[in-house]
């Protein structure tokens, strides 16, 4: 509650001369001076920050209820909530954080959250290595991120995201960019670029970007609502909210360097997007997805083109990345969290996570059908519903960034209708299974389908949301764009894909994965093994 009071009282204050809403820190103090630099800790209210406390309470709120059901009777119910609100409290001190050292804190005890909710259940040993291999891999990203911010703090003299919007930034700014002065300003303007980078592998490796994916598919051990909150809205999009937050800081330091983070996202989409297709776990479907959909956002902040007016004002129409990769934070947060806590609400009645052992559930459970339908809708892109803006308003971006990168988005997103799809015919059409006969399936009790209900809702009306009226960063405008012909375009290659996989999997008769088995053997075996990735590590 307290969140939307605060979102409330924000976004209906006053707004700057520009237009915009401004940076607010109502609580700031310096907990550790040393030397020039010291270290605050505080509370920063902007409008992402803002966005950031909405998204992260309502799924928490809605994962909270639902583990009620979900968790009934588990060993360790208190152990579970302990941990689960300990996660929602990293991930909110992380995005109200007033300086990067601050995020770095939070950072990590959002690490450790994560690490205590995938080996919940100890006693299983793929549980167990389940969380070692999330808090090794994510911890070897997390030195890159902490090298990258001495160094930032080093040359920049200071760790406040405050300095990225202050007046004085160009004063800060100028030497960094003048290599023509002394060796340790010459320094500063390559290392400067350097140490953003280096924060940005920091931030691939908790978003789950190709290489340092290789942890997310396996975090699916923990107990499904903790899947729906570290997918939705806390651990794998810290690393976007990073790059969000510092944003500013790439656009005045590094904006070639923004091509990194384009092509990085670009590779991951796809590669994420392929494996979906092969999956026959429904969480792993699902885990893949939501890596390619965060590389969706990633490439869209990387997309946003640097564009200085004679002034040196950002022209607001060169940024609608950065506006497009925020919008798709919030509304696949609300229908990807809706899957995920409907694929529970669909492992509770079978009892597997196997396509095989499911079909025909749309008799059995009218609630957890209709709503999981709503947010494969969205997901795909449908017109109309909340995915159907943000992703197109990416694509859109893609294009102006580059026509390849648009077309390669395009292309995922027609993979991501098709993976999906293939997902929903898969449980809920078909034949009955024949275990149904000993274990009749049956709806979730209330406390499960009522956050599925609120979420989906959230997802049919949350693209008309006026979010570029509201979402901005560092005193800059930043404009929404839906160009006619890309979102014709794309909404037809998505229906097109949709249609591929109802005359494939509405009526099927054998195993969804068999069919693309049969078809397609060696390449579908690769991507079943996601690409051998694991056995390149081992």
């Amino acid at each position: 509650m307290l969140s939307y009071v605060a979102a409330f009282q924000y976004f209906t204050g006053e707004r700057l001369a520009d237009g915009t809403f401004p940076t607010i820190v109502p609580y700031n103090f310096t907990w550790l001076p040393l030397g020039s630099l010291h270290f605050d800790l505080g509370v920063l209210l902007d409008p992402i920050s803002v966005m950031m406390l909405v998204v992260i309470s309502t799924v928490s709120l809605m994962v909270h209820i639902y583990s009620f059901g979900y968790m009934h009777g588990e060993r360790g119910f208190q152990r579970y909530y302990a941990y689960l609100s300990l996660f929602t409290m990293s991930m909110l001190g992380l995005v109200l954080a007033t300086n990067i050292f601050q995020m770095y804190m939070f950072w990590e005890l959002v690490g450790v959250s994560s690490y205590l909710l995938i080996g919940f259940y100890y006693t299983a040993p793929a549980a167990i290595a389940a969380s070692k291999k999330a808090f090794i891999v994510t911890r070897f990203a997390d030195m890159f991120f902490l090298v990258g911010i001495l160094v930032f703090g080093y040359f920049a003299h200071s760790f406040n995201f405050s300095f990225a919007g202050d007046v004085q930034m160009g004063a800060h700014a100028a030497p960094f960019l003048n290599v023509d002065v002394d060796p340790t300003v010459a320094a500063g303007a390559f290392l400067i670029p350097a140490a953003l980078v280096l924060m940005f592998i920091g931030g691939a490796g908790k978003s789950a970007m190709f290489p340092l994916h290789i942890w997310l598919p396996d975090a699916m051990e923990g107990p499904t609502p903790v899947s729906a909150l570290i997918h939705a809205a806390t651990m794998v999009v810290a690393g976007v909210f990073q790059i969000a937050r510092m944003f500013p800081m790439w656009m005045e330091f590094a904006p070639s360097a923004l091509s990194i983070v384009v092509w990085v996202g670009a590779i991951t989409a796809f590669y994420a997007a392929s494996v979906a297709c092969a999956q026959s776990d429904i969480k792993r479907v699902l885990a893949f997805s939501t890596i390619s959909q965060i590389a969706f956002m990633m490439v869209a902040l990387g997309a946003s083109l640097p564009a200085h007016s004679g002034e040196g004002i950002l022209d607001n129409h060169a940024q609608l990345g950065y506006m497009a990769g925020m919008f798709h934070l919030f509304t696949h947060a609300m229908f990807k969290a809706c899957l995920f806590l409907g694929a529970g609400c669909i492992i509770h009645a079978v009892h597997s996570n196997e396509m095989s052992a499911m079909g025909g559930l749309r008799k059995y459970m009218p609630i957890t059908h209709i709503t999981f339908l709503i947010c494969c809708l969205a997901i795909a892109g449908v017109p109309g519903l909340s995915g159907f803006f943000s992703k197109d308003e990416i694509i859109t971006a893609c294009f102006h960034y580059s026509p390849v990168l648009g077309w390669w988005m395009t292309l995922v997103a027609a993979m991501t209708a098709f993976y999906m799809f293939r997902l929903y015919y898969g449980i809920f059409w078909g034949k009955d299974n024949e275990a149904y006969a000993e274990h009749r399936p049956h709806e979730a009790p209330w406390t499960m389908t009522l956050p599925l209900i609120v979420l989906s809702a959230v997802t049919l009306v949350g693209g008309w949301i006026p979010f570029g009226h509201f979402v901005s960063a560092a005193g800059t405008a930043y404009d929404i764009h839906l160009d006619a012909q890309i979102a014709i375009t794309s909404s037809v290659i998505a229906l097109l894909s949709i249609g591929l996989a109802t005359y494939i999997y509405m009526g099927k008769t054998q195993p969804v994965a068999d069919k693309l088995e049969a078809t397609f053997p060696r390449l579908h075996r690769w991507a079943y093994k996601r690409f051998y990735m694991d056995e390149v590590y081992q």
